[in-house]
């Protein structure tokens, strides 16, 4: 199952549009139904810092920690990924995605901001566990709705989610 999560603070937004192409393009490549589940953040955002629990966030919590594949996408602040995406994404008990493919996606405005995705968003997924193929996608506000460079993107990563998918279903000696 693929899930989507998007930590844009702007529900429906350019980031949103980004990571369901991103999806998309990946199930396509991976021979699954379309993009899966959608969780669009700026929805649970008035829930992720109260106190207590919320149905809606867990709910999300719950969908993501079950997904083979995750494409986790958010637009650049101050040169990482937004606070909302933090805040979600710190809600998760640790290992939470250890039988997770994660695909970290960042929407920039400025080239210079491309490591980002290496050197801020890819360690945070590693740290739920994550296996998280190289590289991350990092895309130019200019070049939205990016289909051209999310089509490039996938045709990297979907051979290592298969490879790993493959390698998950076999025995080990």
């Amino acid at each position: 199952m693929i899930v989507t999560v998007v930590g844009n603070p702007r529900a429906a937004s350019r980031t949103y549009g980004a990571a369901v192409a991103a999806a998309e393009a990946v199930a396509a490549r991976l021979g699954h139904d379309g993009p899966g589940e959608v969780v669009d953040l700026a929805v649970l955002a008035p829930h992720l810092l109260a106190p207590g629990t919320h149905a809606g966030v867990e709910e999300a919590a719950e969908l993501l920690s079950r997904a083979t594949v995750a494409v986790l996408a958010s637009p650049t602040y101050k040169a990482t990924y937004t606070g909302l995406l933090k805040a979600f994404l710190d809600r998760l008990p640790p290992n939470a995605l250890a039988s997770t493919a994660a695909l970290p996606v960042l929407v920039m405005g400025h080239p210079r901001h491309a490591l980002a995705v290496e050197v801020h968003f890819r360690p945070l997924l590693v740290e739920l566990g994550a296996f998280v193929p190289t590289p991350g996608l990092a895309l130019l506000e200019p070049e939205l709705p990016g289909a051209e460079p999310i089509g490039r993107w996938a045709e990297q990563v979907a051979p290592q989610i298969d490879a790993w998918e493959r390698g998950r279903l076999q025995p080990r000696s």
